[in-house]
């Protein structure tokens, strides 16, 4: 069991699905019960909606008791796996073979269904070494063409817990696949919460976030993808940790120099638990892997809470790759974070330069439903 401290700063997981009780993270209480009609309105395994249907059931109830288990039965393209409400603590993966997946959280609810693990870029490897930034994901996408509805991506790997790690990086997905969608999902964290990547330097993975809520502190959506979040909710935790501002940045993306198009958060809200300003909203990573990168970033028609630095809510990863020779630009932003006092600080476009970025723009003629 997490020790008290860690409960007041996450409020994570302490029971299993079998036990029927869950404490919820920082966005409110997770559910993890048993129901009369586990698989809700998505059928069973008695009454198989496609023969690519897959059923997950803590209890027994399903065709597997875990997710990797079934991942690993979905050989091929097209599967479905309608998930039951549970906690599901493991590490899961869908190599690029596996695609058109779709993962559907059974309630409708994302607390009811929670895949978590703890581990972190320091920690160490039963065969040696560390698993690194990658490693530590919780659950790892490079298939195309997925999709997840109503899930929680989670790590509950906690600092003050492992103080003698360093590498503090603890990824709840990775996320590398053209035409990733996720909807209605919760993604919870502390640093390096949700990487939203590529396959390769030259790969241009398209990804769509809707209606989502993600949590963290320091680069809590990161990577090269072209992204676009859509309807999210981006909250940012306390530290106690540290004693000054910045506490921590909530994008750093790392956006390929050829690549015309990055992350596009639109007609969303970043709120924060920590004091006023602590915050930045984001700082480029420019990754010794590719030294061209160019990270872009437009944030547009969002609500950004008190929580954001709104003087200087944009700094440096490294000194060597100044953010203001990235493409970092605002457009219609709304709240106290949003104040534009030194406008030298706050890139904003024109109404011509905003009609470019859209949602139909950065995806292209991908059209993920709701």
């Amino acid at each position: 069991m997490l020790s008290q401290l860690s409960l007041s700063r996450r409020g994570f997981l302490v029971a299993g699905a079998s036990a029927g009780v869950a404490l919820g993270l920082a966005s409110g209480p997770a559910r993890a019960g048993t129901r009369p009609r586990p698989f809700g309105r998505y059928g069973s395994p008695a009454a198989r909606r496609t023969p690519k249907t897959l059923y997950v059931h803590p209890g027994g109830a399903g065709d597997f008791t875990t997710v990797r288990d079934a991942v690993a039965a979905a050989s091929g393209s097209g599967y479905t796996l309608v998930i039951a409400p549970g906690v599901y603590r493991q590490t899961v993966a869908v190599d690029p073979a596996r695609t058109e997946m779709t993962w559907i959280g059974a309630s409708e609810e994302p607390r009811d269904v929670v895949i978590v693990y703890d581990n972190a870029a320091g920690t160490p490897k039963p065969g040696g070494g560390t698993y690194g930034t990658t490693g530590s994901a919780t659950t790892t996408v490079q298939a195309d063409g997925f999709t997840a509805r109503w899930i929680t991506f989670a790590n509950d790997w906690l600092r003050a817990d492992h103080p003698g790690i360093t590498g503090t990086q603890a990824v709840a997905l990775k996320v590398q696949g053209d035409r990733s969608a996720f909807h209605h999902c919760r993604f919870l964290g502390h640093q390096d919460t949700l990487y939203a990547d590529s396959m390769a330097l030259g790969t241009f993975a398209r990804q769509y976030f809707a209606h989502c809520y993600m949590e963290g502190d320091v680069d809590f959506v990161f990577g090269r993808a072209t992204a676009v979040f859509e309807h999210c909710h981006f909250r940012t935790l306390s530290r106690t940790d540290l004693s000054a501002a910045p506490y921590g940045f909530v994008f750093a993306p790392s956006t390929a120099g050829a690549n015309p198009l990055g992350y596009l958060v639109t007609r969303s809200r970043v709120s924060s638990e920590a004091p006023d300003g602590y915050f930045k909203l984001a700082r480029p990573w420019v990754p010794s892997s590719d030294t061209t990168a160019r990270p872009m970033l437009t944030v547009r028609d969002t609500r950004l809470g008190p929580g954001i630095d709104a003087v200087a809510p944009y700094t440096n990863m490294a000194s060597g790759h100044p953010w203001q020779s990235m493409r970092f630009a605002e457009y219609r932003n709304t709240g106290p974070g949003a104040v534009v006092s030194v406008p030298e600080n706050r890139p904003q476009l024109t109404r011509a330069q905003a009609a470019s970025h859209t949602g139909q723009t950065y995806l292209g003629d991908w059209r993920p439903c709701a």
